[in-house]
Formats: C-alpha cells, sequence, structure tokens
C-alpha cells in the first residue's frame, strides 16, 4: 500500500517540458532583477544628485551667513553698541520725523497767509479793472463800470494797479484781453520800479485758467510764484502773483534749524546716552569679572575652594541682571559642590591606593623570597616547576614593581615635598644614559651636556628616576636601531631644558594628549609583553611638578621630542 502512496515517475517528455519551463521562468527572474538593479541604481543616482544639490545649497548658505557675519556685522557688536546704535538711531527717526512734519505744516501755514495776500491784491486789482464776476454780481443799472485808462506805452509796462501802494517788491501783474492778448504785464523790482517780463513769462500768464484760484508756478526769470487769474465783465483776463522768495527762505532756515538742533540733540544723546548704558551696565560687567576669576582657578585637580561670588547688590531678583547673578552664584555653588565631591572621592580613590600598594608589598616580598629559594634548588625538581617559579618570580618582581609606583604616585599627590638638595644633571644624565645603553646595546645612545655644570634643587633619586623613565619608554617603544639623544643645556631665562629625543615612528595624535596620564599605552590591547605598566610618564609628569617643573612632549613621525624645564639655582643657593 505505501507504493501506492508515492508518486509516478514522469515520463521523458515531461521532464523535458519541465526543465523548459524552469529555465524560461529564471530568465524572467534574472530580466526582472536586472531591470529592478537599473531602476535601483537610477534611484540611487537620483538621490546622490538632490544630496548633493542639498550639500551645495547648504554650503551657499553657510558662506552667505559668514559673510553676513562679517567683521562689521551688528551680531559682532557689543551690547553697548547696539544699545547706543538703536538710541541714535531711534532719536534720529523721531527728530526726522518732527522736523519733516514741521516743514509741511510750516510750508502749508506760509502758502495760506501768502494766498491770503495774494487773493486781497487780486480783488483790488480786479475793481480798479471794473470789476468781475468774483466780486459780486453786476451793478443795478446793467451796465459794469469802465475800466480805468491804463497807462501809456511809453511810461510803465504793467497795468495800472501794480501801482497801488500796498503792493509787495516783486509782485506781477498783467492784463489778458479776450483775444488772449497781454496788453500790459511787468513786475515790481527791489528798488520799486516796474520791470518788464520775458515772452516765455508772458505766455505762461496768458495760459492761466480764469478760475480766481491760487497756483504756484515757475515764472520764467523770476523764480516760483503764486498766482491768480480773474476774469472782468468785459472778458479781459486779470492775473497777479506774488513771489514764494520768502516762504522758501523761511523753509530753508527752518531746515537749517531742524539740521541744528538734530545735530545738537543727537550729541547730547550719545553722551547721555553713553553714560546711562555705562551705568546700567557696570553690574554685568562685575558679573563677567567674577566669571573670569573663577575661569582663573585651577578647577582640574586638588582641593578646589570657589569663595568668589556675584555681590548680593548685583544677585537681586527683581531686575534683570540680578537673575544673571543670582543665576550665577547657583551655578557656582552646584560647581562647588561637584568639585568637593570629585576632590572627596579623589582622595578616597588616593587613599585606598597607597593602603592597598603598601599591604601588597609584604606577601610580595615574601613571593619573591619564597621563589627565590625554590629556584636555588631547581636541579631538584621537575623542569615544568622549575619554569612555574620562574614565571612567578617575574610576575612577583613586575608586581612589585608596579606597588612601589603606584606609592610614588599617591605620595606625589597627598602633596608631601620631597628631599630638595642640590643636583648637578650632567654625571645624573651620564649615569640614566650608560644603564640605558646596557638595557637596550640594540639602539644608538647619542649625548650632549654643555661645558658647565647644571645645578638644580631637587631629590637625586627622583630626578634619575625621571630620565630613566623617559630613556625607557623610548627604548621600549622604538624598534631596534633608533638612535636617542638625551641632551642637557640651559636656556636664557635661567632653565635647565632636559631632552630626550628619537627618530622612531612617533607617538599618535590621539594619544599625545593623555601620554602623560596615568595607565595611558599605545598598545590598546593591554599586552604586557614590552613590560610597560602604562605608569612610567605619570611618575616623570609628576616628579617635575614637584621639582616646580613642566614637562612638553612634540612628536611627529621620525621625531619624538620630551623636554623637561626645571630651573636651576646659582652656585651660592647650591652652597648654602
Amino acid at each position: 500500500m505505501s507504493s501506492n502512496l508515492l508518486p509516478e515517475p514522469p515520463g521523458p517528455g515531461t521532464a523535458t517540458f519541465h526543465l523548459r519551463a524552469v529555465r524560461r521562468e529564471r530568465a524572467q527572474i534574472a530580466e526582472a532583477h536586472v531591470g529592478e538593479g537599473d531602476s535601483h541604481r537610477s534611484g540611487r543616482q537620483a538621490f546622490r544628485g538632490r544630496a548633493r544639490r542639498r550639500e551645495a545649497k547648504s554650503a551657499d548658505s553657510t558662506q552667505d551667513s559668514r559673510r553676513g557675519s562679517g567683521r562689521w556685522s551688528p551680531r559682532r557688536w557689543s551690547l553697548r553698541a547696539r544699545l547706543l546704535v538703536g538710541q541714535v538711531l531711534l532719536l534720529v527717526l523721531v527728530v526726522v520725523g518732527i522736523g519733516a512734519a514741521t516743514e509741511i505744516a510750516l510750508h502749508q501755514f506760509l502758502v495760506r497767509q501768502l494766498d491770503t495776500q495774494l487773493v486781497e491784491m487780486n480783488h483790488r486789482a480786479l475793481i480798479e479793472s471794473g470789476g468781475g464776476p468774483s466780486l459780486g454780481p453786476i451793478p443795478r443799472d446793467g451796465h459794469p463800470p469802465p475800466p480805468p485808462q491804463q497807462s501809456d506805452s511809453t511810461s510803465q509796462p504793467g497795468p495800472k494797479f501794480l501801482n497801488h501802494p500796498g503792493n509787495q517788491p516783486n509782485a506781477i501783474g498783467a492784463l489778458v484781453d479776450r483775444n488772449d492778448n497781454v496788453t500790459a504785464a511787468a513786475r515790481i523790482g527791489t528798488d520799486g520800479a516796474e520791470v518788464t517780463l520775458s515772452n516765455t513769462a508772458l505766455a505762461q500768464l496768458k495760459g492761466l485758467t480764469a478760475d480766481a484760484k491760487p497756483e504756484t508756478i515757475t515764472l520764467d526769470g523770476a523764480g516760483s510764484y503764486r498766482v491768480v487769474a480773474s476774469s472782468t465783465w468785459k472778458h479781459q483776463t486779470v492775473v497777479t502773483g506774488l513771489s514764494m522768495a520768502s516762504v522758501d527762505a523761511t523753509l530753508v532756515w527752518g531746515l537749517a534749524m531742524s539740521v541744528v538742533v538734530t545735530v545738537v540733540a543727537l550729541l547730547v544723546a550719545v553722551s547721555a546716552g553713553v553714560w546711562v548704558i555705562r551705568r546700567a551696565l557696570t553690574p554685568l560687567d562685575r558679573v563677567a569679572a567674577t566669571a573670569a576669576r573663577v575661569a582663573d582657578l585651577p578647577l582640574d585637580r586638588g582641593e578646589v575652594e570657589l569663595p568668589v561670588r556675584v555681590p548680593e547688590v548685583d544677585a537681586d531678583p527683581g531686575t534683570e541682571v540680578g537673575k544673571l547673578g543670582a543665576a550665577v552664584n547657583r551655578m557656582l555653588d552646584h560647581i562647588s559642590g561637584a568639585l568637593s565631591a570629585r576632590h572627596a572621592s579623589e582622595i578616597r580613590v588616593r587613599q585606598f591606593v597607597a593602603d592597598a600598594s603598601h599591604e601588597l608589598r609584604t606577601p610580595l616580598a615574601a613571593i619573591r623570597g619564597y621563589t627565590e629559594l625554590a629556584q636555588r634548588n631547581r636541579d631538584e625538581v621537575p623542569p615544568p616547576v622549575a619554569d612555574a617559579m620562574s614565571r612567578v618570580d617575574a610576575a612577583a618582581h613586575r608586581m612589585s614593581g608596579l606597588v612601589e609606583d603606584l606609592l610614588l604616585l599617591a605620595r606625589l599627590d597627598s602633596g608631601r615635598p620631597l628631599e630638595r638638595q642640590p643636583v648637578d644633571l650632567v654625571p645624573l644624565t651620564v649615569d640614566a644614559l650608560t644603564d640605558a645603553h646596557v638595557a637596550g646595546p640594540e639602539h644608538h645612545w647619542d649625548l650632549k651636556l654643555p661645558d658647565r655644570p647644571v645645578v638644580v634643587s631637587g631629590d637625586v633619586a627622583r630626578l634619575h628616576q625621571v630620565l630613566a623613565n623617559l630613556l625607557t619608554n623610548a627604548r621600549v617603544h622604538t624598534p631596534p636601531g633608533t638612535t636617542v639623544t638625551a641632551a642637557l643645556d640651559i636656556d636664557a631665562t635661567g632653565t635647565a631644558l632636559w631632552t630626550v629625543r628619537d627618530d622612531g615612528p612617533g607617538i599618535p595624535a590621539d594619544l599625545q594628549p593623555e601620554v602623560f596620564q596615568r595607565f595611558a599605552r599605545g598598545d590598546s590591547s593591554r599586552s604586557r609583553h614590552a613590560g610597560s605598566t602604562g605608569l612610567g610618564l605619570a611618575i616623570v609628569a609628576a616628579v617635575v611638578k614637584a621639582h616646580d617643573g613642566e614637562i612638553t612632549v612634540e612628536s611627529i613621525p621620525g621625531r619624538t621630542e620630551f623636554t623637561v624645564r626645571i630651573p636651576v639655582v646659582d652656585r651660592r643657593q647650591a652652597s648654602a
């Protein structure tokens, strides 16, 4: 029965058909994948193009913002400058606005006043010319009064009403008949005589509309005038005009006075503004000075105290500067608490390291003693046991050195003073380089010494350890054949310069800022094959600092140089 449940094997034709179908299906799938790949590639290219365009736009906007924030940009101005400039600009706007409004109002007032005089002059001229519709209705008899006789052409060129005693100098008068011919026209000169008008001026007067309304024209050869043209009963046009020179002079005088007042107001405002702004921002200066004093405090190590606070008078929350001062005081309180907690934690850690290192010295000494005792009878124990004891002895020696380094750092951190005595660095340098040559014969060792003693005040053993650690660091971290140079000299400021230079591969750039930190190692795997504990340069920095000196490092591939600077003492101090 089980055999009947199995599928029957396909025949030869069926197998061939299935094979072709499978191949055809795979080809379609491959074409689809190729199409998708092309579409994906085109999509990626379009996306990259859009990304490049966005980056270009952002770069252009960044350059524009940088150009906008140049040297003279208001963003870089001080708060005093911004307040003063804002005050001056506001005052200028106010004064200019008041001056413009005053000029406009004065102009309108003077023009109305001039128009009143002009209309009166025109009424007199119209009456003397026989009257007109603007003076009222025609007389009862129906006949308007005849116009007065005009002067001869050989006498005055202007109409007779121009000689009225009340007319002003530079006033003009003209009569135009019904045929648009100017029969008489003249201007009163400054000496009272009539002055003939030019043909262009006559044409301008002839073209006026007789509507008895004042208007302003620029009369050829005479300047700006307010003129009125009125018609008579005989269809003549009487034209009168008064000069606007007095109006213009008054406006110019008013403008000059506005400018003078503006300049004086600006000078007073700038002087008063400088004094007011300086007085108002003085508390802000005191807050900034407090922050500057805090910034100058050494906050990176040791017990830190922050006695500096913003004065209470500048920490009143009722004012804007007081809010800032109160916030700064609260921030300093928090910082002081955090630094105190950090210092307490460092003290506990240092004490723990010192106690642990001290407690480890005795068992390590015992281990080393027992391993040395066991190694005296190496021939009596199996080789594996002897090899194990050798490894234990090496590890014990290494552990003892680490414990001693930790104890030394703990003593230096606690501020314990070192032994002080005059030390000549010349023989000390020779001894340290000799020891380094014995420890690393595969390196090339050079020595450069001055021709005079270099005496400093310090601890002989610790100073020797400084140079020994620097030379050991150069030997351990450079390949065989590297040239290591130890040099000693005195600079112009009376400081001893101790340099250790090698032509090895150099220190990685990311490790240089922390090369003097504890357990700083160039080998990130923490391998111990080179015998380095990561404390050598930390001890060097601590000892140099305890001697009131400093140490720096400069490293590039092919040149690494450590420089130690320690103050020297003269011979009289050394002998004392």
